[in-house]
């Protein structure tokens, strides 16, 4: 028990004395900045790509566009978000002459790589909702793309809600690879008092505790969207 007090006090010492928490504080913004970025990124793009994905395919263009996509999910689902940000910040960029701050290349790499999952999470939403949706809103006059954004989508948003949140609990959890490119998260906090205090035990448990609070809040955050929703639909 002393040898732990000892270990604790040497954290409390690098956390508070020496600013430690101010660097726990930058990488628990950076964490949150980087998901909750990512994950708007990945709805946007994953939305337009599950419509790209359930549009009729009648013409040249939409075969075209599908195939692109599929090509995109595949890319993106089948290599290591780590491997995309390495190759994003150290061959892509700087080929295309960008130079662009590791938290910007962290949320952009984790948009693209969210959009990738989130498409196939808004497909199974959108093949959910009752095609007489669609129907009767082709019917009053509303073309494709207006009945998909405003009537299917919704609805479908409503319906992934919670696969959404799991979602944004795998991007926070996997921001613990950013440092490889240079920006600084929690991991890259709680490593810094490890290193300056010899003593890595009680700061990794304490950043295990606060990855663990995280997603408990998103998941109680979740929970209560969803039942307001389901009030919501009663009272419809």
């Amino acid at each position: 028990m002393g040898n732990f007090d000892k270990k604790l006090e040497k954290f409390w010492e690098i956390f508070y004395y020496n600013d430690g928490y101010i660097k726990v504080v930058t990488g628990l913004r950076n964490t949150l900045y980087i998901a909750l970025a990512g994950l708007a990124i990945g709805i946007v793009i994953g939305t337009l790509i599950a419509i790209v994905e359930v549009f009729p395919k009648y013409k040249r263009l939409p075969k075209i566009l599908d195939g692109f996509c599929r090509f995109y999910v595949g890319l993106f689902r089948g290599t290591p978000v780590v491997v995309q940000l390495l190759v994003a910040y150290y061959v892509v960029l700087p080929l295309m002459g960008i130079n662009m701050p590791g938290l910007n290349v962290c949320v952009l790499v984790f948009g693209l790589n969210s959009g990738a999952y989130v498409s196939e999470i808004m497909r199974s939403g959108i093949l959910s909702v009752d095609p007489g949706q669609m129907e009767a809103g082709r019917a009053v006059g509303l073309s494709y793309g207006v009945t998909m954004l405003k009537i299917v989508v919704p609805q479908a948003i409503k319906n992934i809600l919670p696969t959404l949140g799991n979602e944004l609990i795998a991007l926070v959890k996997e921001t613990s690879v950013v440092s490889f490119v240079g920006a600084a998260d929690l991991y890259v906090a709680f490593n810094y008092i490890g290193t300056n205090s010899y003593e890595f035990m009680v700061p990794y448990l304490v950043m295990a505790v606060i990855y663990i609070v995280i997603v408990m809040i998103i998941a109680l955050l979740i929970k209560a969207m969803e039942r307001s929703l389901r009030k919501s639909d009663r009272r419809n």
